[in-house]
């Protein structure tokens, strides 16, 4: 089939290769505008339009998926069908109606379970033991139209959401592509979505990262897991942003919620549970470190508390 790929992040880019090795034509890449990044605040181009321009692919880069120009070249490119990985933009119905066989998106839960931005972070977060990937026809409901292929992966206890994001990544590219097979040849027929099950998965922001140590240590570690890499989770310390990137669950009980207690080796803090160990920080401004090493350059006083109420210098 003639296609075009939807898709911005870097995630997006391992579909795109599997489509490239496959027997469908690419015929063009939809992606997000350039947008700042760095230090610099230069415009650079998303990993989806960088690899594409790579092999000499037509690139469109709408602001809205709704610009006449692009709905317009988009009906000349006639497309059989538009795989999606993480696009990033809203599709309105006269883009929808494009393609014959739709718009065939690849997204990373087993579907009706966590519809939204941010499935891999969710499933973390709310401790769910596994997850997977699905891929359907993209109606106008939020991750709602009927479903082609499913995929389980397993969410190991150490797993954060770069790691699992990272396996799905791989095995999603390839049911993807057995996807489009399948529809070329008319032997996949998409089934709709049950109505009971459904959860939403909407974008982790920034506050919503924000640790609390008075909740159970296994909430707290999933938390650090889910938001990891991105947007990172965090806590204050002596009323600086401190991130916590990394943690591993002990049986002691014997801090009190947010209290540290660090020795040369390692940094411990009390929950409303069992005592974490702090494994990898990152503190405001510098480089991810070894949590006892980030302990050894502030030293830790008996005072010194993580959270909400920790002492400032």
């Amino acid at each position: 089939m003639r296609v075009v790929f939807a898709g911005t992040p870097e995630v997006s880019v391992t579909a795109l290769r599997a489509i490239v090795a496959s027997g469908h034509e690419l015929v063009a890449v939809v992606t997000r505008p350039d947008a700042t990044a760095g230090r610099g605040r230069k415009l650079v181009a998303s990993p989806v339009a960088q690899y594409a321009e790579e092999l000499g692919v037509e690139v469109l880069k709408p602001v809205k998926p709704s610009d006449p120009e692009f709905l317009a070249r988009l009906t000349e490119i006639a497309p059989d069908c538009c795989p999606v990985v993480a696009y990033g933009g809203l599709l309105p119905q006269a883009a929808l109606d494009i393609p014959p066989h739709g718009w065939i998106n690849l997204h990373f839960s087993v579907l009706p379970a966590w519809r939204g931005a941010a499935p891999v972070q969710h499933s973390i977060i709310s401790g769910d033991d596994v997850t997977g990937a699905s891929t359907f026809r993209i109606v106008k409901a939020l991750d709602a139209g009927p479903v082609y292929g499913v995929l389980t992966e397993r969410i190991g206890p150490k797993d954060t959401a770069g790691d699992l994001l990272t396996r799905l990544a791989e095995s999603g590219a390839k049911l993807l592509v057995d996807t489009l097979d399948g529809i070329e040849a008319g032997a996949l027929v998409a089934v709709e979505q049950p109505a009971d099950g459904i959860t939403l998965a909407p974008k982790i922001n920034v506050e919503d990262a924000e640790l609390d140590f008075t909740a159970p240590a296994q909430r707290v570690d999933r938390l650090v897991r889910g938001c990891n890499p991105a947007p990172g989770a965090w806590t204050t310390f002596r009323g600086e942003r401190l991130k916590v990137l990394d943690v591993d669950l002990t049986e002691q009980d014997d801090l009190k919620p947010g209290e540290l207690r660090a020795t040369k080796s390692s940094v411990e803090v009390g929950t409303g549970s069992k005592v974490l160990k702090l494994a990898t920080v990152q503190p405001q401004g510098k480089k991810p470190m070894a949590a006892a090493d980030w302990a050894r350059g502030v030293r830790i006083t008996a005072e010194d508390l993580l959270g909400p109420e920790s002492k400032a210098e």
